[in-house]
């Protein structure tokens, strides 16, 4: 949006980036009048325009209006059509969007409800509705003709011939991806709606031109059809509903706009507006086509019905999309793992804690152990381990002391993390012990002669990881004593960023409870926990007081300045990493595009939304600088370092919809990698 030159990279383009910018419309009309209709659909096309939006969607028959009944017949109203489609044709040589128009047009003797797709001084094609509503309220077979089986017919408009029928598939030759399908109101009610084939064929975004009177609760029928049908269809959905200035002889009308994408709802217009309303979203095009070459499922669908994308025709259309930065219209979450509303976060939280302790319930049945072991550290993941392990007991109706917790405390544990664990074990009631690791570690790092040995400071990767292994290795040795099994702590942000000690050490254990759980959802889990008083009001407290503390591995002495080792100096930040992950494994995304999706989600912390009950204090902000540089070392450590400690991850459940990385299931990748590609895309395409 600014006019620094900066700012005119193409990176800032939310078109570069595979967005189409769509809007609904419910122009202020009035019944029957064409001309004064006309002249409406005209000014919310140029509002659309400066707006840059590139592709506009009008209600059903919004030129002569819905609620008309035998008006429609009326060879006078006909005409008066036909004639503002050719005025609107005319007028749209200099307006950027497609407009999808609604209107009644006469074919071989009969009357069609169509919708028209104009762009830049063409007609491109005429689409008639398929399903006529005969039922209730509704009388429409007294008007129209269904084209439900009109396929590969032309009709001729103001003396113009073009494509006209139920198998048109309108595709930009300036946006790749950029593949649009229509249905008109009733067709979305079907058992099989046309745009199920639509999208089959090949449509990233499939149009719905409506009018819908309104009734109670109509409007969430409304969400649960185009939701539906953007998830199973794999697109996105654009209904656009009649409103104010539609007849009220016998019906009420509430403009209802909505745009959804893969099942996401995007953005809605304000229902009952007086106004012209206009609604308008950013569709992610790429990642729809990403989805489904990701989900064979889709293909599959389509050569079951017959393949629609070899018998549909294209219509290839060229319209003008703004260049440069014209910003971002659409919700991008900074926590795509953790819900902003505070119900669906509680739903959330729910469900991923029950699908870790149903895991682990099972792997204590399969095995028949008599005991977990597990390491307390008074961080966030041996914590939230240590709880799911706790409410497995309680399902299964086994004592708490069926845990065994260790606290071992090295070079750099601090006094607070350690009593943490104390408190902790202790207000869970589990079996609670301490080994001191630093004489088996002295032991070892004389043995091998580190210079730690001699009392230089030296601090290395050596000294970190003997400390690490000497811990996990007397965790198996406790469970091979205690006839149990180790509960493996690290999560998912740990294992995208190679971010434990391979082999003997974090990275394994019998079991890992929170393999599929990213570091930002489990902050949350922990703070549901506490806060929905599922173990009582003395491990709350403790679960709190967990949550304030500083990340750390805690394996380096602190320095002069008494800063403690921080992991996400050396890292980057959580919440940053789990961004990049969510992006580039669920939907495969170029580097260009998640720094560009992390800066429009990140730069102005006053923007946008945040999780429920995230503290003030932790709301940051990133410049695209700064997301550069993390992403940079982000794509290093996943692509070219950490994949051969993800091929040994031991068994875990998956929990979230963003994806799990064990080898076994949704992530599968060479050990011996390259980040090449993508660190050449980033350097190629992010200022």
């Amino acid at each position: 949006m600014s006019a620094h030159p900066f700012y005119s990279h193409s990176f800032f383009s939310a078109h570069e980036h595979g967005f189409v910018r769509v809007a609904t419309s419910t122009p202020k009309v009035r019944t029957a009048d064409v001309a004064f209709n006309r002249d409406a659909v005209l000014a919310e096309a140029q509002r659309a325009h400066d707006a840059h939006v590139d592709l506009l969607v009008f209600p059903e028959l919004c030129l002569s209006s819905y609620a008309i009944d035998d008006l429609h017949l009326q060879a006078a109203m006909i005409e008066a059509v036909e004639a503002a489609v050719a005025e609107i044709v005319h007028a749209s040589v200099d307006l950027s969007p497609v407009l999808l128009v609604g209107a009644a047009l006469p074919h071989k003797g009969r009357l069609y409800n169509c919708a028209l797709a104009i762009a830049h001084g063409r007609l491109l094609g005429v689409v008639p509705k398929s399903y006529l509503p005969n039922y209730r309220e509704f009388y429409e077979k007294r008007w129209f003709a269904s084209g439900k089986t009109l396929k590969g017919q032309t009709i001729r408009v103001n003396g113009q011939e073009v494509p006209f029928g139920v198998d048109l598939v309108f595709a930009s030759e300036v946006l790749p991806n950029f593949r649009f399908f229509i249905e008109i109101c009733e067709d979305i009610w079907a058992a099989t709606p046309p745009s199920s084939h639509g999208a089959l064929a090949g449509a990233t975004i499939l149009c719905n031109l409506s009018a819908s009177n309104i009734v109670i609760g109509k409007s969430d029928e409304r969400h649960l059809l185009c939701r539906s049908q953007s998830a199973r269809a794999t697109a996105a959905y654009i209904y656009s509903a009649a409103g104010h200035g539609e007849s009220t002889t016998d019906l009420a009308w509430d403009g209802q706009g909505i745009v959804y994408e893969l099942g996401d709802l995007l953005a809605e217009s304000e229902r009952f507006s007086l106004e012209a309303e206009l609604c308008i979203a950013d569709v992610d095009v790429d990642r729809i086509v990403m989805d489904r070459m990701r989900v064979p499922t889709f293909n599959d669908a389509a050569e079951v019905a017959g393949n629609p994308d070899e018998t549909f025709r294209t219509v290839p259309f060229r319209h003008a999309p703004a260049g440069g930065d014209i910003g971002l219209i659409r919700p991008v979450s900074r926590f795509p793992f953790v819900p902003s509303r505070a119900d669906k976060l509680d739903a959330d939280c729910y469900e991923a804690f029950n699908i870790q302790v149903d895991g682990l319930m099972r792997r204590i049945e399969a095995t028949g152990a008599k005991s977990m072991v597990i390491g307390i550290s008074g961080g966030l993941d041996s914590t939230h381990a240590l709880i799911v392990a706790a409410r497995a007991c309680d399902r299964l109706g086994l004592p708490r002391t069926f845990i065994r917790g260790y606290t071992m405390p090295g070079f750099a544990t601090s006094d607070g993390t350690k009593s943490n664990a104390w408190k902790l074990m202790n207000a869970v009631g589990i079996t609670a012990e301490e080994i001191d690791i630093r004489p088996a570690a002295t032991t070892m790092l004389q043995d091998i002669g580190h210079a730690f040995s001699n009392g230089e400071p030296v601090y290395d990767v050596t000294f970190e990881n003997v400390q690490a292994g000497l811990r996990t290795d007397y965790l198996f040795r406790l469970a091979n004593q205690h006839d149990g099994f180790v509960i493996g702590t690290g999560d998912l942000s740990e294992l995208a960023l190679g971010w434990c000690t391979y082999g003997v050490g974090d990275q394994m254990s019998h079991y890992t409870v929170n393999a599929g759980v990213p570091k930002t959802l489990i902050q949350y889990l922990i703070r549901w926990c506490a806060t929905t008083d599922q173990f009582g009001a003395e491990t709350e407290e403790v679960l709190l007081a967990i949550l304030g503390t500083e990340i750390s591995p805690e394996l380096v002495p602190a320095g002069a300045d008494g800063a403690i080792q921080s992991t996400e100096a050396k890292i980057g930040p959580y919440e940053l990493n789990d961004f990049f992950l969510h992006h580039l494994v669920r939907f495969g995304q170029k580097p260009s595009k998640v720094a560009f999706l992390a800066l429009h989600a990140w730069r102005d912390a006053a923007a946008g939304t945040w999780p429920a009950g995230f503290p003030e204090d932790r709301r940051n902000e990133y410049d695209l600088a700064t997301i550069r540089s993390w992403l940079e070392k982000f794509l290093r450590r996943f692509f070219a370092f950490s994949q051969f400690k993800r091929s040994a991850v031991p068994n875990g459940p998956k929990v979230s919809s963003g994806g799990a990385l064990s080898p076994r299931g949704d992530w599968r990748a060479p050990s011996d990698a390259s980040a090449a590609v993508w660190l050449a895309e980033l350097d190629a395409r992010v200022p």
